[in-house]
């Protein structure tokens, strides 16, 4: 069914990196999913008005809460696919994000209304007409949203979306708490338990768990997330493949949103390689890596020195003075300068995210000081990375 519909109503299906294929695919899965959740919300709507059970109509208000939801990706794929502008040069992209942020406090919203309420009827509990109709319609809504769940994950898979994943995981919840009010209707059927306030609780547990989860999701991405190993190690793989480049620092990765990637690196190169060549080949790199990829890539030439004897094993030195003070640093655009009464070493460390000022002092130091102990005469210029991507 997933696979019928996407062959019908989304063209070029395979080329998902297409802000007008992503838009597509958004639309319907808004679309499937308001027809769903309408369908399914006044249905339990009803069936609880008249069996009186607070757990069904509190799942159908769900329903129709995630109906609300499934506008909001509508609305979030329409914005998200809007071109670049003089105020937003980088795209819409990050709409999604907003979007799934608003799915997330729509469920709270309820997880918190279906509490409240469930708490009310263990207070004061009222009788509950179960009957075989309505517990074949709560097993219909967990097949229903079993399907929803699969497609909304099918589709978020294909353009890699994060309001897509908030939906899964929105229709996931919804199969836990109806099976859960199935389970309840079933004991109040057979052995006249009337459990129903107790597993409207247990019900908005799951609804504001959901709700968390979500919320966590989709605000790491607008804070400005790590960008993930795999990505970086394609990245790097991509890179160095290219003959002329032996190394890779700097490595700085921005998302704008789904399909909307900027990455800089800085390319170490020997420094007797003819100035023309290599920068053919960084041009090169930075056209056929970032189409492969998918992202706005910039390189940066760096020269390194590797012929020189005395720079190779004064570099060895360093390697080992650093990685005694912390197995975690690293360093690059390594130089010397030799004077008259001191020869300078010149080169950046890269240090863990969350380093301060205080401890970045502090390896400055014991680095200054372990390359005294090697040769009084050297004086260590350092200067302070801060490690974005996790590069080794």
């Amino acid at each position: 069914m997933t696979k019928l519909l996407i062959r019908l109503f989304v063209k070029k299906s395979d080329s998902a990196a297409d802000p007008r294929v992503r838009e597509t695919y958004g639309r319907l899965a808004g679309l499937v999913g308001i027809a769903c959740n309408l369908l399914l919300g006044c249905l339990k709507f009803l069936l609880g008005a008249f069996t009186g059970s607070i757990a069904i109509q509190a799942d159908g208000v769900n329903n129709l809460a995630d109906m609300g939801g499934n506008l909001v990706t509508l609305i979030g794929f329409r914005m998200a696919g809007k071109p670049a502008d003089n105020e937003h040069p980088y795209g819409h992209a990050r709409v999604e994000y907003i979007a799934a942020l608003i799915i997330s406090f729509l469920v709270l919203l309820v997880g918190f209304e279906l509490g409240k309420e469930s708490v009310l009827k263990i207070i004061s509990p009222e009788p509950v007409a179960f009957t075989p109709a309505a517990m074949a319609a709560l097993v219909l809504s967990i097949l229903v949203k079993l399907w929803l769940g699969r497609f909304t994950a099918e589709i978020g898979r294909r353009i890699h979306s994060t309001t897509m994943r908030a939906a899964t995981a929105d229709s996931m919840a919804d199969v836990i708490s109806t099976g859960a009010i199935l389970l309840c209707a079933l004991l109040a059927y057979f052995k006249g338990w009337n459990l129903d306030g107790y597993m409207g609780v247990l019900v908005a547990g799951f609804v504001l768990y959901s709700g968390l989860g979500i919320l966590r999701d989709t605000i790491s991405p607008l804070l400005g997330e790590a960008p993930s190993p795999e990505m970086i190690g394609e990245l790097c793989e991509n890179l160095l493949a290219y003959e002329g480049i032996c190394g890779l620092h700097d490595i700085m990765v921005h998302n704008y949103g789904p399909g909307r990637i900027i990455a800089s690196a800085h390319a170490e190169v020997w420094a007797d390689a003819d100035i023309v060549a290599i920068h053919e080949v960084i041009d090169r790199a930075e056209r056929e890596v970032g189409e492969k990829m998918g992202i706005l890539l910039t390189i940066h030439l760096d020269p390194v020195e590797t012929d020189d004897d005395l720079t190779s094993m004064v570099r060895e030195n360093l390697a080992e003075a650093i990685a005694a003070v912390d197995p975690r640093l690293r360093f690059h655009d390594f130089r010397m300068v030799s004077g008259e009464k001191q020869t300078n070493l010149i080169f950046d460390i890269v240090v863990p995210p969350g380093t301060d000022v205080a401890a970045a002092s502090r390896y400055k130091s014991a680095i200054r000081e372990a390359m005294k102990q090697v040769d009084p005469s050297y004086a260590c210029v350092i200067d302070v990375d801060v490690d974005y991507c996790g590069v080794r």
